[in-house]
C-alpha cells in the first residue's frame, strides 16, 4: 500500500484530534515488531488453558470442545447485544445478525458429534467422577443466550408461567426459572451443589439482565421492526431457526450424547452435578418456546418430537 499525501493528512487529523503529534506515532514504528499470527491469537497462552483433572486422554477432547462451545456463545452474545442496542434498526440488520447466530449454532449442533462419537465410553465414565459437581448446566453464557432470546416470562417453567405477566418482576419470575428444575432432587425437592454454586455466582446477574433486556431481548427488537417487516417471512424464519436452534437442537445434541454415554437397560447413571438429564434435556417435556406466536398449535403440541425419532434411532 502506498503512503499517499491523503494518507498522511488522515493520520495528522486522527492524532491532532487527540492532542497528539503524528511524528512521535510514526517514529515509534521503527521500534515495533510486526504482529506474528501466534502473538495475535495468543496461541501459546490458549493452548494452555487444558487443564484435565485426570490422565485419561479422551478428557482433554471434553474440556476443549466445552471451551469451543463458550467462545461460540461469546460469538452469539455480540451479536444479541447488538441487535438489542441498534437505534435504527432495519429488516436486513436484523437478519442478518440473527443469522450470525443461527450459523454459530449450526456449527456447535454438527460439531456435536465430536462429543457423541468421539469419546470412549468407559474412560468418560471414569473421569466424569473428578469433576464433580461441576456441569454444562452451569454454563452461564448460555443462560445469557435465552434471557437475550425472549421475554423472561417465557423462559419460566411451563407450569408456574401462568401464574406471571410480562409486567412480573424478573426477580420473582427467576425464583421459577425453569432450568432450576434440572438440579433439583426429584424426591426431596432439594437444590443440589451444582445449582446452589451456580445460582451464587450468577443470581444476581441474570437478574440484572433480566430488567435490561425487558425492551432489548430479541423479541422486543422484532417488535421494533415495521409491521410490513415483521410479516416478512425471511424475518420469521431466523427467529424461528434461532428457537428451534437453541431450544431442540442444542438440548437433544445434549440428549443423545447422555443417552449414548449414561443411559443404561436397567437404570440411567446420573450426569455430572447430578442434573436430571431425562426430565432437563428432551424439548418436548419443557415446552420451551422463544417466539410462541411464530408456530402452529400443532407445532406446540409436537415440540422437539421428531428430531428425537429421526435421530435417537439412527
Amino acid at each position: 500500500m502506498e503512503i499517499t499525501k491523503e494518507l498522511l493528512e488522515k493520520l495528522n487529523q486522527k492524532y491532532a484530534s487527540l492532542g497528539e503529534n503524528v511524528s512521535s506515532y510514526l517514529e515509534g514504528l521503527l521500534h515495533t515488531d510486526v504482529t506474528t499470527y501466534w502473538d495475535y491469537i495468543q496461541l501459546d497462552t490458549l493452548l494452555t488453558l487444558q487443564k484435565p483433572k485426570t490422565n485419561f486422554p479422551d478428557e482433554t477432547i471434553f474440556i476443549m470442545y466445552h471451551q469451543i462451545t463458550e467462545l461460540y456463545f461469546k460469538l452469539a452474545l455480540r451479536e444479541f447485544e447488538q441487535i438489542g442496542e441498534k437505534q435504527e434498526l432495519t429488516k436486513a440488520y436484523f437478519v442478518s445478525r440473527v443469522t450470525r447466530i443461527n450459523r454459530y449454532f449450526d456449527a456447535l449442533i454438527k460439531s456435536f458429534e465430536i462429543m457423541i462419537e468421539g469419546m470412549d465410553r468407559e474412560e468418560f465414565l471414569q473421569f466424569r467422577m473428578a469433576l464433580l459437581p461441576a456441569s454444562g448446566f452451569q454454563s452461564a453464557q448460555y443462560r445469557q443466550i435465552e434471557i437475550y432470546s425472549t421475554d423472561f416470562i417465557q423462559l419460566v417453567a411451563k407450569d408456574r408461567r401462568a401464574e406471571f405477566a410480562m409486567s412480573s418482576e424478573i426477580v420473582d419470575m427467576f425464583e421459577h426459572i425453569y432450568w432450576k428444575e434440572g438440579a433439583t432432587e426429584a424426591a426431596t425437592g432439594k437444590k443440589t451443589l451444582t445449582l446452589i454454586q451456580f445460582e451464587e455466582k450468577y443470581r444476581s446477574a441474570f437478574i440484572a439482565q433480566g430488567e435490561q433486556c425487558r425492551r432489548k431481548n430479541l423479541w422486543q427488537s422484532y417488535l421494533r421492526l415495521s409491521s410490513e417487516d415483521q410479516e416478512d417471512e425471511e424475518v420469521k424464519n431466523v427467529l424461528r431457526e434461532n428457537d428451534t436452534n437453541v431450544n431442540v437442537n442444542w438440548p437433544l445434541a445434549h440428549y443423545k450424547s447422555a443417552v449414548r454415554y449414561l443411559a443404561r437397560d436397567a437404570s440411567d447413571i446420573a450426569a455430572t452435578g447430578g442434573t436430571n438429564w431425562q426430565k432437563y434435556l428432551p424439548p418436548r417435556f419443557q415446552k420451551r418456546i422463544f417466539y410462541p406466536s411464530l408456530w402452529t398449535t400443532e407445532q406446540h403440541e409436537n415440540w422437539g418430537k421428531s428430531w428425537v425419532e429421526a435421530s435417537l434411532n439412527k
